[in-house]
């Protein structure tokens, strides 16, 4: 599953638009829609977008062994 959907999956969930996600990130809704059109959100982007929804982000390598390794 891309990103893209994953944040339209998000929002929907929370019953919020993709405006309003960018309007809480400080962002117009373009530069939010660019970013996810061209699959160019950060991990410090996907951070912050959970910040503002009240949610947690976890981005990780999980090794054989169990081992984490976290952005």
């Amino acid at each position: 599953m891309s990103v893209k959907d994953q944040i339209r999956i998000l929002c929907a969930t929370l019953n919020i638009s993709r405006a309003e996600l960018a309007k809480r990130m400080d962002m117009k809704p373009q530069s939010l829609n660019d970013k996810l059109t061209r699959n160019t959100l950060t991990p410090d982007d996907l951070k912050a977008i959970a910040n503002v929804l009240e949610c947690e982000y976890v981005g990780a390598f999980v090794l054989k062994d169990g081992q984490r390794i976290e952005y």
